[in-house]
């Protein structure tokens, strides 16, 4: 057996491997032919470390571009050639690829068992690009999980050591995933900006496939932000890339998000020949991605006037939908199903099975709102526990060193360590004000709500007195969305939110409840006197008037509800009044009168209960 190359003075071989390994990512065809000839010049003369590095290389290409098998059999060859030189880097680098393998065939609890063990070697031993691919992995394993706020801390981590400089284009693929990981989440806008932030670095590299799932991931992050006609060059674009191995691969074909792109915008032909597309694929195997065929589906069939097939598309993919256990179903897809069951359910006249699906969907919306809070704690505390990590590190080269060098070394580090734990400790003090603040309106949010509501009901019942609330519904707001675009209908939000704001005393509370609805907590007033302010808002609303191109926005106005605690079921005369009620009996009396009020003619505020006490236009 020929003795191994020394790495101190490595190989012309491993030399070219470790540059295939160093360009995959920005020159991908480049890379793989560099890493077959150094494979091919290892063979020859038993360079077993330049085989190594190029099975590695090789392996990971073929995770993009070939198929899911062939990786796997790289990746673990490559395993192998490591462990027996003894080069841990390597093994990590190269038991990561295989955790990546593994989730992509859906065995998500596998993957993260697989990587989760040498996270904490890997992060003492790899540097720059190569510790980024392994947090990126990790985070990608829990992002499979549906573990949003966990893969979103590791993948901003893995964005600070792959730097345009010293990442050979891996930040591209880090703005990629944190674009899809934010989508999950409900955070469009800065998904957003990391595709687009991923798509300009793009430009300077060779690889088809991390450009097709940056434009995928904004196709679908417009889809959701109620912009598909924008993500429609985007389709164009995509469908116009090969998908041989010069182009986008084998494992880059998602054409259910395309479809929902296209028959979202309203073009019919366009969606019709992409789902024909979907369909001559193989049947997904991931949950997510088995309702988003569904639903496209049903999209198609609801378009061409086919409602009772439109129906059973999505009525066969029910049970995975509502199922809270399901690994790797994500709750951006359950949203995204429970929301146009909805509108179908309307379509066809069936009232109950659209609102039963209205608020399913409501229920997982709030859950997608509240990790994403969790995510941004987590990407703080992890980001704590790195920096105490890298600080032991450096304290044990200095006591090593006995330097006055050393210790001058050490103080600064602990200087730097001080100033990132108090901007982590500012980051959170803010992160808590935008957890229970609406950033549009300036109200508080619906979490916020849900915190204070149960402690507010209590007070106002030890001290026998009355806690009113009102749930306000802006009428016709998606007539204003749809007519003058979502810029307007957020503009009439703030606007609204600053009436609010001006209107209430010091010691109530005007909460955002969701989309266009608002909740008003009333201390010390009964329903009677909540009803009196809840008109006299109405009548300044319907004074009120917003600019659109040089044109008023008039005609504005309201639905309410109103309960207090005392009376949710606004006991008239004779009647006796009820005990307290429960957070949710009291909510769901309001809620009860707002739709009440809407069913009459919308304009006017209803106390819960008294169907014939409203203001009407």
């Amino acid at each position: 057996m020929p003795p191994l190359p020394s790495t101190a003075h490595p190989s012309a071989t491993l030399r070219q491997a470790r540059r295939a390994w160093s360009m995959l990512l920005g020159d991908s065809a480049r890379a793989f032919a560099a890493a077959n000839r150094a494979l091919d010049r290892a063979s020859q003369d038993g360079d077993r470390r330049a085989e190594a590095w190029a099975r590695l290389t090789r392996g990971l290409h073929l995770h993009y571009y070939g198929t899911l098998a062939d990786s796997e059999h790289e990746l673990r060859q490559a395993v192998d050639a490591f462990a027996a030189l003894a080069e841990r880097p390597g093994v990590i680098l190269a038991t990561a690829g295989l955790a990546r393998t593994l989730w992509r065939a859906g065995q998500f609890r596998a993957a993260i068992d697989l990587v989760l063990p040498v996270r904490d070697e890997g992060l003492q031993l790899l540097r720059h690009h190569d510790r980024a691919v392994l947090l990126n992995t990790i985070g990608g394993c829990y992002a499979s999980l549906g573990q949003s706020e966990q893969a979103i801390a590791y993948m901003h981590e893995a964005l600070r050591d792959a730097s345009p400089r010293s990442g050979n284009g891996f930040d591209a693929v880090l703005h990629c995933n944190l674009a899809n990981e934010l989508t999950q989440l409900g955070d469009c806008d800065q998904a957003l900006r990391h595709a687009n932030q991923g798509l300009l670095r793009c430009e300077g590299m060779r690889n088809p496939f991390v450009r097709c799932a940056l434009l995928i991931n904004r196709i679908i992050i417009l889809t959701d932000m109620g912009r598909p006609t924008e993500a429609l060059p985007d389709i164009a674009a995509v469908l116009a890339m090969p998908t041989d191995a010069t182009g986008r691969g084998r494992n880059a074909l998602h054409f259910e998000p395309l479809a929902i792109a296209a028959l979202s915008a309203g073009d019919h032909d366009l969606g019709a020949r992409l789902v024909q597309r979907m369909l001559a694929e193989p049947a997904p195997l991931l949950p997510d991605e088995r309702l988003e065929r569904g639903v496209a589906l049903a999209m198609l069939a609801w378009m061409q006037g086919r409602l009772n097939q439109a129906r059973e598309h999505l009525a066969g993919l029910r049970a995975l939908a509502d199922d809270d256990t399901v690994e790797g179903l994500s709750l951006r897809i359950r949203c995204q199903y429970f929301q146009k069951a909805s509108s179908l359910h309307a379509e066809c006249g069936d009232t109950a099975a659209a609102l039963a699906d209205l608020r399913r969907w409501q229920v997982l919306h709030q859950r997608q709102d509240e990790q994403a809070h969790r995510a941004h704690y987590r990407s703080a505390v992890l980001q704590t526990e790195m920096l105490r990590l890298t600080h032991r590190l450096q304290d044990s080269q200095a006591k090593r060193r006995l330097t006055e060098r050393s210790r001058a070394k050490l103080a600064e580090i602990n200087e730097q360590l001080a100033q990132r734990i108090a901007e982590v400790q500012q980051l959170q003090e803010a992160l808590r004000q935008q957890a229970i603040v609406d950033a549009l309106t300036g109200l508080y949010n619906r979490r916020h709500l849900n915190e204070v509501l149960p402690a507010m009901l209590a007070a106002a019942q030890r001290a026998s007195v009355p806690l009113a609330v009102v749930i306000i519904d802006l009428d016709h707001f998606k007539q204003v969305n749809d007519r003058h675009g979502h810029q307007v209908g957020d503009a009439l939000l703030a606007q609204f939110g600053r009436l609010l704001g001006s209107s209430l005393r010091r010691s109530d509370l005007a909460c955002r409840y969701g989309g266009e609805e608002f909740c008003l907590l009333l201390p010390r007033s009964t329903a009677a006197s909540a009803q009196r302010k809840a008109q006299a808002l109405l009548r300044r609303w319907r004074q009120a008037t917003l600019a659109v191109d040089g044109h008023p926005l008039q005609r504005l106005s309201f639905s309410a509800g109103v309960a207090d605690s005392a009376a949710p079921g606004c006991a008239g005369a004779g009647e006796s009044r009820a005990e307290g009620a429960g957070v949710e009996a009291l909510l769901q009396a309001a809620d009860q009168a707002l739709l009440r009020a809407k069913s009459a003619g919308r304009n006017r505020v209803l106390l819960a209960g008294c169907p014939s006490l409203g203001l009407a236009a």
